[in-house]
């Protein structure tokens, strides 16, 4: 029986037909466009749910709800080999963004899916039979799935894109993305046109999986005779004959190589075996040689056994200097039952010395003394209880004071490090002034009264670069942190949310892109901050003082804002949404191309304050004094403006007394559209008619 043609099935009939008229366009061109048309859907798929999804989120006033942990883990996923800034803590985003942003990642995988079934079914994707290309194998029919795989997973994708990473990541040019894009495609476009040596080139990923591109608008014969053969980067008029064997590796060669990796896997379990045979045993006799000095030690310690102090601090010393947890957990026993000065001392060099390997259980008994404390009340033993806990803290103190720069993932969560009360005066305050605690974990802490002066909570990891995935970053979700003195602290990308920094001061401190989702930051000194892009969805600012902060970005969405002091204070393209800015003072802000839809800036003082192009649909500014105030630009659809301020009338100066000309005190207005704002007086609107504002009323 005759072997079947390429291009057709087994199953197709052998009754002949008219040779179909070939493509005149070559076929390396028809293959690059087919390519092209490939990889735009798959990044349109992906790329128009996720652009939906960031203007949704960022424009609409819709329910938020927290980021899908899919796409939480994505992200990180990502972001890590990429070196991007990985979106630090929980994000809330609008809810039909979770379902864009889920049809972003699963549209493009299930399209390339769909692809890969074709290409490995019929041999041509949809854009290849579009341009007549198919792909067969050394018989001459469709590759299967196993080969498909092999061919674009491994041979088109994962060896390019490994071999540019490789070169972008230890480069001089890393963390550039848009040179590794380059250079990615540079490695793509090479891979496919083929090793330069051969005299009638392949790609590589097609030699790979033994595959061949043909062209389906031609008719060929049967893959013992010549066939008109061309590559991503062949010639239509060269014949290349399809080989009707695989050409494969010698198998002498496959002997020899089978046998190679079957000898180094037997060696390399024999060493490796070896080796944890060896590390046990060390670590078996360290363990019994710690033992047998622990035994010694605990005998120095006893009063009774006629051991002087000197002796008893010599060996509390000796503890600290033994790797192992029961010395710790002997010598923090000891920290809170000691009652001579001098030995507290040395218990606590002791513990300094070990350094973070005490932590663990000084952290434990820290919140055991504190909840001591805080059920007895005001009893005698109250107080013997507290002077217990304030060494647990001094100690903790001191760890991390010597520490600095090496505390990353030192988890002191829920520790009892401040006051119990806002209103009581603390008897111990955690002092660590100009440290870097980068890294740190205290969630759920208790910080009361703390001071961070200077200190950095955030710096860069291994690469040495700031705002890439491996940033060494604090974590003080949940944490009390009233009345604690942060100024000028670099709290960077820091989680805060939930936080309690009421009356806290953090002057001039460093917050760009924290998180601070639901914090508390009532009656908060954040004059000259940086909050760009920093997340403050929530939160709660009341009487808080913001002049001169930078907010440029932030997201401050159902933020409580009531009597802020936010003088000079720059917040252009903030999103202001539903905010309650109710008596606040603006004056000379900068809130150009700000979100304040359904804002609350009733009584508030907007003088001078900047609003160009700035969004205050449905806002009320009700009894607002917008004096001088720059709404060029901006909307006013159903905007309260029932009582506001637009303009100050000239007042009868005193014929004795020379005022000096401050200037026009008006609102600039001109060619701000007021037809839907709501409840303007015949005086707003004589005065809207008069400074080039619009309106269906204006004559």
């Amino acid at each position: 029986m005759a072997n079947p043609m390429i291009g057709r099935s087994n199953s197709q009939s052998s009754r002949p037909k008219e040779p179909k008229k070939a493509n005149i366009t070559p076929l390396a061109t028809r293959r690059f466009v087919a390519w092209t048309v490939e990889i735009t859907l798959f990044i349109a798929s992906g790329l128009v749910p996720y652009a939906l999804g960031v203007y949704v989120n960022s424009h609409s006033e819709i329910r938020r709800v927290p980021l899908n942990p899919v796409l939480v883990v994505t992200e990180k996923a990502i972001a890590r080999p990429l070196a991007l800034p990985v979106s630090y803590g929980i994000r809330n985003v609008a809810w039909p963004t979770n379902i864009l942003w889920t049809l972003a990642l699963l549209l493009p995988t299930s399209l390339s899916g769909w692809q890969l079934y074709l290409l490995a079914t019929t041999g041509s994707t949809i854009p290849k039979r579009w341009f007549g290309i198919r792909v067969v194998n050394e018989e001459g029919t469709a590759p299967g799935l196993g080969t498909v795989l092999v061919r674009e997973g491994l041979g088109r994708w994962t060896v390019p894109m490994t071999a540019a990473y490789l070169l972008w990541r230890y480069s001089f040019v890393f963390p550039n993305l848009a040179l590794f894009t380059s250079l990615t495609m540079l490695m793509i476009l090479a891979e496919a046109k083929g090793w330069p040596v051969q005299k009638h080139r392949r790609s590589f990923h097609d030699q790979l999986a033994g595959t061949y591109t043909i062209d389906a608008t031609s008719t060929f014969s049967h893959p013992g005779e010549q066939s008109t053969i061309n590559e991503d980067n062949g010639d239509s008029s060269t014949p290349q004959p399809i080989p009707t064997r695989s050409q494969g590796i010698n198998p002498n060669l496959s002997l020899f190589l089978v046998g190679l990796t079957s000898m180094i896997a037997v060696l390399s379990t024999l060493v490796g075996t070896q080796i944890y045979i060896q590390s046990q045993e060390s670590q078996r006799r360290s363990e019994q040689t710690n033992s047998q000095k622990f035994i010694e030690l605990i005998k120095a310690l006893n009063p009774n056994n006629g051991f002087t102090n000197e002796d008893r601090q010599r060996a509390i010393l000796a503890l600290g200097s033994i790797d192992d947890k029961q010395s710790i957990k002997l010598l923090v026993d000891l920290l809170v039952k000691e009652t001579d000065p001098k030995t507290l001392d040395t218990i606590q060099q002791a513990l300094t010395n070990a350094g973070f390997k005490t932590i663990p259980e000084l952290n434990r008994m820290n919140q055991f003394l504190a909840g001591e404390v805080a059920s007895m009340g005001k009893s005698p033993n109250a107080e013997f209880r507290q002077n217990q806990l304030i060494l647990t803290q001094q100690v903790i103190n001191k760890i991390l004071g010597i520490y600095s720069g090496k505390i990353n993932n030192i988890d002191l969560s829920n520790a009892q490090l401040g006051s119990q009360g806002s209103g009581e005066k603390s008897l111990f305050n955690l002092v660590l002034n100009n440290v870097d605690l980068s890294g740190i974990i205290l969630k759920s802490a208790n910080l009361n009264q703390a001071n961070f002066q200077g200190s950095r909570f955030r710096s860069v990891g291994e690469d040495g670069r700031w705002d890439t995935y491996d940033d060494v970053i604090a974590d003080f979700s949940n944490t009390q942190l009233k009345q604690a003195n942060l100024s000028n602290a670099n709290l960077s990308r820091v989680l805060m949310s939930r936080s309690d920094l009421s009356r806290a001061n953090l002057n001039k401190a460093n917050l760009s892109y924290g998180r601070l989702f639901g914090a508390n930051l009532s009656s908060t000194q954040l004059v000259g901050t940086d909050l760009r892009n920093a997340i403050l969805e929530n939160a709660s600012l009341t009487n808080a003082d913001l002049s001169d902060a930078n907010l440029t970005e932030a997201n401050l969405y159902a933020a409580h804002l009531p009597r802020v002091s936010a003088i000079g204070t720059q917040l252009a393209y903030a999103n202001l949404t539903k905010t309650d800015w109710q008596g606040a003072d603006l004056s000379e802000a900068y809130l150009d191309y700000a979100n304040l839809s359904d804002a609350n800036l009733s009584a508030t003082r907007l003088t001078g304050a900047s609003l160009r192009w700035a969004n205050l649909e449905n806002a009320n500014l009700r009894n607002a004094d917008l004096s001088r105030t720059d709404l060029r630009g901006a909307n006013v659809a159903g905007t309260d403006f029932q009582g506001t301020i637009l303009f100050v009338g000239k007042e009868e100066s005193d014929k004795f007394v020379q005022t000096p000309d401050l200037g026009s005190q008006n609102a600039s207005i001109q060619g701000v559209d007021f037809s839907k704002a709501k409840n303007l007086d015949p005086q707003q609107l004589a005065f809207i008619c008069t400074q080039g504002g619009l309106h269906s009323r204006c004559p």
